[in-house]
């Protein structure tokens, strides 16, 4: 069965840290280019950051830039997003999102809230 499975969230206070994972089964993240997305409730669902497949090329939403960092380990077919400097407007489900040309996958998300 080929899925994506994030963890990592969790409830953290303002200007605290958390490390999302996003883990494949039953394929390789080799070749895929790999984003993550987040939505919060009542609002569309918005890119916060990707990678590319070889993780030379990344890319970040203005909102997160300085404050997250996406990068992949390729031999443990996983790929984080290191979020540092947490506000309360990052509360959302983040989603990882495996993409290789026509082909997709998406995880089933995992909840971050930043709260005091």
């Amino acid at each position: 069965q080929l899925q994506l499975v994030e963890s990592g969230g969790g409830l953290v206070q303002p200007g605290g840290s958390l490390r999302l994972s996003c883990a494949a089964s039953g394929f390789t993240l080799t070749y895929y280019a790999i984003a993550w997305f987040r939505q919060a409730p009542g609002k569309e669902r918005e890119g916060v950051s990707c990678i590319s497949s070889s993780g030379g090329s990344t890319d970040y939403a203005d909102s997160v830039k300085g404050r997250f960092t996406i990068s992949r380990d390729n031999a443990k077919n996983t790929v984080y997003l290191q979020m540092n400097s947490l506000k309360p407007e990052d509360t959302a489900v983040y989603y990882c999102k495996a993409i290789m040309g026509r082909s997709a996958y998406w995880g089933q998300g995992t909840q971050v809230t930043v709260s005091a």
